[in-house]
This record gives structure tokens, sequence and C-alpha cells, in this order.
């Protein structure tokens, strides 16, 4: 049996290097499908590292209280939800009273109806994370850490000053050197701002999405500038160990102080970090989905490739098929002889696959701010894959050729 498996093995690798580029063309459909597979999968490993990071990184035992739905389907609110009654600054204040499993709050206020420019001299950068909060922010949100400077009082809170502290990317944009930035003065909006600190650039981010564009300045700072601002969500941290008993609490003050009926659902939203985590899940599992499917195509593609040509060989074998079976080659044989060859096309198609994503995927953290890595299940699946492709698309071919009559096959020229 181990002398059939070598022989077989020894005869598939042959007919590889006859035809190289027949053999390669034949495969491509497999190598795109196994690499689709294999990219796809280092991609949505890295995206799931980046995403758990940037939300994990808002702060241990931490949950967002806002008016409107949070998570990957913002921007598309429903009419009940655009409707809500609006956050106010008493609603943190007895959350926090209320609460004894929360420590400490964090409320910002936001205003939505300007593209906040940040400019200094001739530079100028737009589509910043524009908000006024307190100092507790810096304590309550993980990557809020303070690069240089430092963040503002409580004394400066309650005397409206006007002195900001910005994201490092933020002010790398501004600034010759972000470090640079402290003590200079920024406008926004029109407004003159004193720069004290620049926050740390926080891990996890990638692209254009990251939470490195803040531009926080004091809460009642903001109420000055922009005295019809409005939307107000806080983050609360609870006590080690307590966050669900703290979600619960802050979620019967809420209902109690919005008038909520006991049989109506809430009217706000209060989001941990870790159903944060599930909701970008379930979009990552339908990412994940549609691009299987995808991939198959390309497999099916190359099955039906694979089965051609191997049809091709059985009638331009014939002869040898025939002599084969002359000195005493069985059918099994023969049959295993031509479902070694299309595993073997298919396995070596999946391999290059394999070989080409893995490439792919490690130059994007070197070109990106992407995590991507390549799990074993993938490349395990890839080749299984491609291996069960020739197996299933081979059966048909070696059929054809192990049911030739050796007499016919001798005579066929």
């Amino acid at each position: 049996m181990k002398q059939d498996f070598r022989e077989n093995l020894a005869l598939a690798f042959d007919t590889l290097r006859t035809h190289k580029m027949r053999s390669l063309l034949t495969v491509l459909g497999v190598v795109i499908g196994v690499g689709v597979i294999i990219l796809v999968a280092a991609l949505l490993t890295g995206f799931k590292r980046n995403i758990s990071e940037i939300i994990t990184g808002f702060g241990a035992d931490t949950a967002y209280v806002s008016r409107l739905s949070q998570g990957p389907h913002v921007g598309r609110f429903t009419k009940e939800e655009r409707e809500r009654k609006l956050l106010k600054l008493e609603d943190a204040e007895a959350i926090l009273n209320s609460s004894s499993s929360i420590q400490r709050i964090a409320p910002s206020i936001f205003e939505f109806q300007h593209d906040h420019a940040v400019r200094y001299q001739k530079n100028e950068v737009t589509g910043s994370d524009f908000r006024g909060t307190f100092p507790s922010f810096v304590l309550v949100y993980g990557n809020a850490a303070m690069k240089s400077g430092r963040f503002f009082t409580e004394t400066e809170n309650k005397h409206r000053d006007m002195v900001v502290v910005l994201g490092e990317d933020l002010a790398k944009a501004l600034f010759p050197d972000a470090q640079a930035a402290v003590d200079k003065e920024v406008r926004v909006d029109g407004s003159t701002y004193r720069v004290i600190g620049v926050y740390e650039k926080p891990k996890g981010g990638f692209g254009g999405n990251d939470e490195d564009k803040r531009v926080t300045i004091p809460y009642y700072t903001f109420t000055k500038i922009y005295p019809f601002a409005n939307e107000i969500g806080f983050r609360f941290q609870a006590y080690p160990g307590k966050l669900d008993q703290a979600v619960d609490e802050a979620r019967e003050v809420l209902r109690r102080r919005r008038n909520v009926p006991y049989d109506k659902p809430d009217n706000f939203s209060l989001v941990t970090q870790l159903q944060e985590v599930e909701q970008f899940n379930e979009i990552i599992g339908g990412v994940a989905l549609v691009m299987v499917v995808l991939s198959s195509i390309g497999l099916l593609i190359g099955g039906v490739g694979v089965m051609n040509i191997m049809l091709v060989s059985v009638t331009e074998r014939t002869r040898e098929i025939g002599v084969r079976k002359a000195i005493g080659a069985r059918s099994r044989d023969i049959t295993w002889q031509f479902l070694f060859e299309a595993m073997t096309l298919t396995g070596t198609g999946g391999f290059i696959g394999v070989l080409l994503a893995g490439g792919i995927a490690m130059l994007i953290p070197w070109l990106t701010d992407m995590h991507s890595s390549v799990p074993v299940w993938a490349v395990l699946l890839g080749l299984m894959v491609s291996v069960g492709v020739g197996l299933i698309f081979g059966v048909w071919p070696a059929v054809k050729a192990a049911r030739l009559d050796p007499v016919e096959a001798l005579r066929h020229e």
C-alpha cells in the first residue's frame, strides 16, 4: 500500500513537471479561492484585534450612555431615536450620586452643526472629535493618557478657561513636533485656545477612524462658546467586578428620571465595552460569510478546470492506461493514479495560494496601522479544501480512465 502511495505521488508530480504552464493555468481558480480564504482570515483576525483594542481601550469596567444608539450602525437612526428626549448633565450627576457601584463618571457635550476645523497659522485639520468634558475624562477613558503637558483642572473648568488638549496625530498635523504644541495657541471656529496637553496615540487605531483626533476643552467653556449645544453623553466607570450592577443601577435611575413605563423599552442607549465588541463581531461574521461564498466561486471554477484538464489527460494517455492494464494494473490502481494527480494538482495550487496570501498578510502591518496575522486553522483549512476540490472533481476523470477497455486503449493512437 505504501509502495502504491509513493508511486502514485511520484507519477502525479512527474505530470506536473511535464506540463508546468498548463497545470498553473488549470489551478489558477484554486490559487485565488484559497488565497481569498487565507487573506480574509488574516484581515478579519487583525480587524477583530484592532476593534477589541479600541473598544477595551476606553477603560476597564466602563459603559457609555447616549440618547442615540451606539455601535457599528451609528448614523442610521430610527425616527423614534431621533425624537428621544435629550440627556442632561443632571442625569449623570444623579447616576453618580445614586449608585454605589460607580466610582466616577465623565459627561461630554457635543455640537454637531459644524465641522469644527482646528487651525494653527497656515495649518488646518478638519473632522476632529470636538467636545467639552470634565477632568474625570482622563481617568475614565483608558486611552486618554497624556503624552506631554497635562489635562485641565476643575478650577479651569469652573472658570471657563480657554484651554484645550489635542490628540497626538492632530497635534503632529498642526505642529512640526507634537510636543511643541504645548503652550501654543490654536483656533477652533474663531475662538482661540491655549494648548495645555497632547494625548498619547492610543493602541489599535487604524485608518481615519481612531480616537486620535480629539480636541477636548472644559465642559463649561464649551457651553459658554456654544450656548445652544445640547447633545450630551457620558461614560461611567464601575468599581472592579461591579460593572453589571452599575449598569442596572444606571438604567434604573435613567428610566425613572425619563419617565419610562415599566413595560416600555429604554429610550436611551447604555452599552458596555463587551457589548460593543459583540456587535462588531457580528459584522465580522457577516463579512466572513460573504467572502467564503466568493472564495467558493473561485474554487468551483478551479475544480471545473481541473476536471476538464484531467479528462483531456485521460484522452491523451489512453494508450498508457492500456499498457498499464495489460501488465496487470487493476481498475482501482488507475482510479487512484488519476485521483492523486488531481489532488496533487489542486493541493499545489492551494499551497501557492497560502504562500501568496500569507506574504500579502505580512506586508499589511508594514504598510498600514492594521494588525494582520494568518491563523493556523486558516492555513490547514485552505490546504484541506484545495485537496478536497481535487478529490471531488477528479472522480469522474479517474472513473472514466479506470473503465477503459485495455484492448481498445492499446489500439488508441
